[in-house]
């Protein structure tokens, strides 16, 4: 497999931080969505704990997609397109007002 170059390594770093942030903060929110109802209707202890297994289910359903969403996402070694040093170089004659770009 060779070795990867520390940009690589600190590429993955972030990309993994980000999977497992955004994964956690949906997860909540899945969870907080799935058990609000439990704060305003009165529902007996059994169903209490059983919408609060559902909202974990979910939570933990949501949680694995994501990462996976993510990190699958993110490009293998050797398939990623080199990144261009240069800029762009702005047009020769700058438009002005009144009268048409050299582009358009």
């Amino acid at each position: 497999m060779g070795r990867r170059s520390q940009e690589d390594r600190d590429a993955m770093t972030v990309e993994i931080g980000f999977a497992l942030v955004s994964a956690a903060v949906l997860a909540a929110a899945a969870f907080l969505a799935v058990g609000a109802p439990t704060v305003y209707l009165d529902l007996s202890r059994a169903t209490e704990r059983v919408v609060f297994l559902i909202g974990a289910v979910v939570a933990a359903v949501v949680f694995v997609a994501r990462l996976v969403d993510v990190l699958w996402g993110f490009p293998r070694r050797g398939s990623r397109r080199p990144v261009a040093t240069h800029r762009p170089q702005a047009p020769s004659q700058p438009s002005q007002p009144g009268r048409t770009s050299p582009d358009s």
